[in-house]
């Protein structure tokens, strides 16, 4: 698998208008080349250039994972003095000669860290974004990618199920996200897991991005819990809304609006349809409620080895689903202060339509 994607790569470079490419630790580098690095005080860097080896600077006691690979790379391994470090990058970039030329990175990924390095040992060289040479290699799913993602979709809803009986009114955010992660990991989430969970109650869940609080789940309540898991390296990303207690009528009222939202937002892509149209679907149902200024972000945003990567369903954005492409379908109402509703799935766009990888009820259901 990355003997092809470095193969795809190369044949990527040679039309992108970049010489290399410079893959720190991070998804795209695993995506490439299957190999995983911790950041961490010690750089690791991989030059991609069209028709050659990978080359890759990297720590002396890490040289066992690029032995016995099933495609050529050069290793430029250094030691524990940084005072030597310079020098390995030096060599690494002189192999490919590439001083002078356009090594493309990724600039939400490449740290200074590595970049210090890669600047100094090439003064002249120019460091554009390269990082559409990558997205549009990861945006499309093949198979196996699609495989891993359904069983973390499966192991999602599986672990929020567990938790469910476990809500009680009195309980607090903290504790029920605890509950949560246990209950992903038991039911086969990797431990390194796309995000922590999103566990947010009353007010705080008109906040899209709460973090669980000591805040006790009360009577009257909303209830939004954001979580995924990950499984062969591939993510889920769901969100779903509950009722603790009986909630009052308008709360009850917003909920079916998003939920009539997500459902729009989820029927309307298929291939050759623009981001901005699945957007539009779910943002015109709340528009028309009356709660449009209560929606505050976009409809959603792609999803494979990264909880946010490309495509974004957003206003604006006319690139066109394709086959393959995964992103979520989350809209949401969040009224300041009082309560907050969002519903979010996981989409997969077919040959002729799209599918919806989760399908735990959406509903709002009571609990505690």
């Amino acid at each position: 698998m990355s003997s092809s994607r470095i193969s795809k790569l190369s044949v990527a470079l040679k039309t992108s208008g970049v010489d290399s490419l410079a893959l720190n630790a991070g998804p795209s580098l695993v995506y490439m080349t299957g190999l995983h690095f911790h950041l961490s005080e010690r750089p690791v860097v991989t030059l991609f250039t069209a028709g050659n080896d990978p080359v890759i600077v990297m720590p002396e006691l890490e040289m066992l994972k690029v032995s016995g690979l099933p495609y050529g790379i050069k290793p430029f391994p250094y030691g524990d003095n940084p005072a030597d470090w310079e020098g390995v990058f030096r060599k690494a970039v002189k192999s490919l000669n590439l001083d002078g030329k356009r090594i493309g990175v990724e600039p939400q990924q490449m740290r200074l860290l590595e970049f210090r390095h890669l600047t100094s040992v090439a003064p002249k060289a120019e460091f554009p974004d390269a990082s559409e040479v990558v997205s549009n290699l990861r945006i499309r799913k093949d198979a196996e990618e699609i495989t891993a993602m359904r069983k973390a979709v499966k192991v999602a809803q599986s672990a929020l199920e567990a938790t469910i009986p476990l809500i009680k009114i009195g309980m607090t955010e903290k504790e029920l996200a605890a509950e949560l992660v246990v209950n992903l990991l038991q039911c086969g989430s990797q431990s390194d897991m796309p995000f922590a969970p999103i566990v947010s109650g009353g007010p705080n869940s008109a906040n899209p991005h709460a973090i669980p609080s000591d805040r006790k789940l009360c009577a009257g309540d909303l209830l939004v819990v954001d979580w995924g898991a990950a499984v062969d390296g591939y993510i889920s990303d769901l969100t779903r809304t509950f009722a603790v207690g009986e909630p009052d009528a308008e709360f009850r009222k917003i909920h079916q609006i998003v939920q009539e939202a997500n459902a729009a937002g989820r029927a309307a892509g298929k291939p050759g349809v623009p981001c901005a149209n699945v957007d539009s679907a779910a943002r015109t149902v709340i528009e028309k409620s009356g709660y449009g200024k209560y929606f505050t972000h976009r409809t959603g945003h792609g999803i494979g080895m990264e909880s946010h990567e490309e495509p974004y369903m957003r206003s604006g954005n006319m690139q066109l689903l394709e086959e393959g492409m995964t992103y979520t379908v989350e809209p949401g109402i969040y009224l300041p202060e009082r309560n907050g509703v969002r519903i979010e799935d996981n989409m997969l766009v077919t040959a002729n339509g799209v599918e919806s990888l989760s399908d735990m009820p959406r509903e709002l259901r009571a609990v505690g």
